[in-house]
């Protein structure tokens, strides 16, 4: 009797693909967790642009001046005696925190000036004005 041997189909090399899938999904987790959302709060003003814009340092303490000339620290309206105190409070905290200006393109230059005086005169040696790129 002769005995015939039979020829099995090879199989293919297969990768485990479970084990990718799911360090994938733990990266995109991962990602999604460490990611700072950030949403900037204050009043929307319209930044005068400029060609040399420099991207700013997290320590900062930003002023906003409304069109309507009304001065905002974050969504609170101030005085600009409440204004001088409170950067006042701020900078004894932290000297060497920098004071961001906002102010709206279409403000007389008069009120600008005004509350850059304040914040000067609360002792302020970093004060920035804010501006944008231009669209090209």
């Amino acid at each position: 009797m002769l005995v015939h041997r039979r020829k099995r189909p090879r199989y293919g090399v297969q990768t485990p693909l479970t084990s990718l899938i799911d360090i994938v999904f733990l990266l995109l987790i991962y990602f999604l967790l460490t990611t700072n959302f950030l949403v900037e709060e204050g009043i929307r003003v319209q930044l005068p642009q400029a060609e040399s814009t420099v991207p700013q340092e997290d320590r900062e303490l930003v002023v906003t001046v409304s069109p309507e000339g009304d001065v905002f620290m974050g969504a609170k309206a101030l005085t600009l005696e409440e204004l001088r105190e409170l950067v006042k409070q701020r900078l004894e905290a932290d000297p060497e925190t920098a004071v961001v200006l906002k102010a709206d393109r279409t403000l007389v230059l008069d009120r600008v000036v005004q509350v850059m005086d304040t914040i000067k005169a609360a002792g302020a040696a970093r004060l920035r004005l804010a501006t944008e790129r231009p669209s090209p």
